[in-house]
């Protein structure tokens, strides 16, 4: 399968010598295109600072991100912006709307932040707000519409420039648990059929239960790693409960 990212002993580590802190410490793995993988871990495990790592958001202290054959930790802040914005898309828990647009024109920015010709963008906003079931409420601004159809808009924004790799952190941490579902059975679509890979931090394993492999982090390293292959959703849900709790994480850390 063709390699999308891949991660070579990275490390992120935050004060000196007398009082340090890694937050990640050494960790290498790879995501091939069309994967959905979930990152898990408890508070303070690294998962988040990995997240804001991979997303150049935060820059490492040791270690390459190779993404799409690029090493991202070699490149310059104008170049990095750049290629941001052409390769990645994010999915916010507080979704990160701009109010005083509709949700159609949250959409269009990001095509119109990364050049698209204006003719192309009307077409293409329409297109994926029917494949995400947001089409009747393009014309509404963020205030009027539910949560769950404002992260549906979330998703639409961030996919609408077809990137190399969606990045979520915790996207449904903001929404109930119907709206919850909704999202997650959207990414699923988003992966299975657009072919879309994503890259989701959660502490949740209902959440989780909807990817096809998850890292567990644990004190800034991956402790183990586990697939869904053939298994149910529902049987795959249980056997990251068992990890949990093996890593000392019960039903309690997770929700």
């Amino acid at each position: 399968m063709n390699e999308i990212l891949r991660l070579e002993h990275i490390q992120k580590y935050y004060g000196n010598q007398g009082n340090l802190t890694k937050a990640v410490n050494d960790i290498s793995f790879a995501v091939n295109a069309g994967e959905f993988v979930g990152i898990m871990g408890a508070s303070g495990s690294g998962k988040t600072t990995l997240l804001n790592c991979i997303s150049t958001i935060d820059t490492v202290s040791a270690g390459h991100i190779y993404l799409n054959e690029t090493d991202v930790t070699e490149l310059r802040e104008k170049a990095l912006a750049r290629f941001r914005r052409e390769n990645l898309g994010f999915i916010f828990q507080d979704f990160n709307l701009l109010d005083t647009l509709t949700i159609s024109e949250n959409i269009a920015l990001a095509l119109t932040i990364n050049h698209v010709p204006a003719g192309q963008i009307p077409k293409r906003v329409e297109e994926m707000a029917e494949t995400l079931n947001i089409s009747d409420i393009l014309e509404k601004y963020p205030y009027q519409v539910s949560g769950g159809q404002k992260q549906r808009c979330a998703c639409a924004r961030a996919i609408v420039n077809n990137p190399k790799l969606l990045l979520a952190d915790e996207p449904t941490g903001a929404l109930d648990s119907h709206s919850s579902q909704m999202l997650l059975c959207t990414m699923q679509r988003i992966n299975e059929q657009l072919g879309a890979t994503i890259l989701m931090v959660t502490h949740d394993a209902f959440s989780a239960s909807y990817t096809n492999r998850i890292l567990f982090l644990r004190d800034g390293l991956i402790f183990t790693e586990i697939r869904k292959g053939g298994d149910s959703r529902k049987v795959f849900f249980e056997k990251i409960l068992d990890v949990l709790t093996m890593s000392g994480g019960g039903v309690t850390d997770v929700r």
